[in-house]
């Protein structure tokens, strides 16, 4: 027999969620042919067969987590290495029925028996010596999948490593003229800050502690869906005219509505923004910064507010701004210069700057 093991499928993804199998135990296949549907944190990928065969067995059912390198599927013949686009099918070690488990279970099946028996003992024990329970016991509980799963962990890795800091300001945006693009004069004003404040557009290295400046800037755009939070990157900002930055938040959003987008789009993001308002509340947030970046910008609600102008009280749009960034990489002195210069630029009339390319 040999085994299919699942190949790497992007650039630092350890795992990958069985969405549909397109065959069935049994079944001769083809070399190319898609056999199954994998989730991903970012993507749905389509897996070809390495090789033409029969398959005998499937490692797991549709919502089960494989990780790279464990066996997807086994082939009827003898033992060789095939390569493929996706990967190779390396020599199956001799195993028995209690080690080929170890191919979707990361333990040995008696281990994962005895703690599965054990919890309810457990559990009783720890109540009747007054002792709190770890965990919620959940009566209709859902487990996360795919994009809400590696959020929850990205959400969790910036509570653990960044030291989290939120400027807020607001912008006088009354004299735009009729039909100014929102998203698009924030990422150009976002590409501004960047080349005039570099701290900002930044990567910061715990373990080693080091930062490095960017010289381009790869904008994260959050993307709202039914499925979750994406992020898929605006790359080389400061290169793209106002047209050409629209065309690509389009495709960027259509990519992600269809589940069209390649795990790199999601990958490389130096800065971020967050444009929350467009959902039609909220005026400041505290965005969370993701690693290895140091600052993402929230954009809240615009609306109209009472404001000091040429003397007198007026009323002028006013678009509201949450700024954070991580207090290890930069300076409240960066930061605050940083949207300062965001401001300024959104408050013109027009765009008139010029992007350095």
């Amino acid at each position: 027999m040999k085994f299919f093991k699942l190949p790497d499928l992007g650039e630092g993804i350890p795992e990958a969620e069985i969405v549909e199998w397109h065959v069935r135990e049994g079944e001769t296949v083809r070399e190319d042919q898609v056999i199954v549907s994998m989730e991903t944190a970012k993507a749905v990928v389509e897996v070809p067969s390495p090789c033409s065969g029969v398959i005998v067995r499937q490692f797991g059912q549709p919502g089960d987590l494989i990780h790279t390198g464990e066996s997807l599927v086994e082939f009827e013949g003898a033992d060789e290495d095939t390569g493929t686009v996706v990967g190779t099918i390396k020599e199956a070690e001799t195993a028995g029925a209690d080690d080929e488990e170890q191919f979707f279970v990361g333990a040995s099946p008696s281990t994962a028996k005895v703690q599965e028996m054990a919890k309810p003992v457990i559990s009783q024990l720890t109540r009747s010596l007054g002792n709190p329970v770890s965990g919620y016991e959940l009566e209709h509980g859902e487990p996360l999948r795919g994009v809400r799963r590696e959020m929850a962990r990205s959400m969790a890795r910036s509570g653990r490593e960044v030291v989290s800091v939120t400027l807020f300001a607001d912008a006088d945006i009354h004299f735009w003229g009729e039909g100014e693009d929102l998203t698009v004069r924030v990422v150009q004003a976002l590409t501004v800050a960047c080349q005039e404040e570099p701290s900002l557009n930044a990567w910061f290295d715990e373990a080693a502690e080091q930062r490095q400046l960017m010289d381009d800037v790869h904008i994260g755009l959050a993307v709202d869906s039914p499925q979750g939070l994406f992020v898929p990157i605006i790359r080389d900002a400061q290169n793209l005219t106002a047209q050409q930055i629209r065309v690509e938040i389009n495709r960027l959003k259509n990519g992600v509505k269809h589940r069209e987008l390649p795990p790199e789009a999601f990958q490389g993001a130096t800065i971020s923004v967050s444009n929350f308002g467009a959902l039609g509340c909220g005026k400041y947030a505290t965005p969370v910064v993701v690693p290895p970046a140091v600052a993402i910008l929230g954009v809240g609600s615009v609306d109209d507010q009472v404001v000091p102008y040429r003397g007198q009280p007026a009323v002028h749009r006013v678009i509201s701004l949450s700024l954070s960034f991580d207090h290890r990489a930069a300076t409240g002195g960066e930061a605050a210069r940083f949207l300062k210069v965001v401001v300024q630029h959104l408050e013109q009339k027009e765009m008139t700057i010029q992007l350095q390319g």
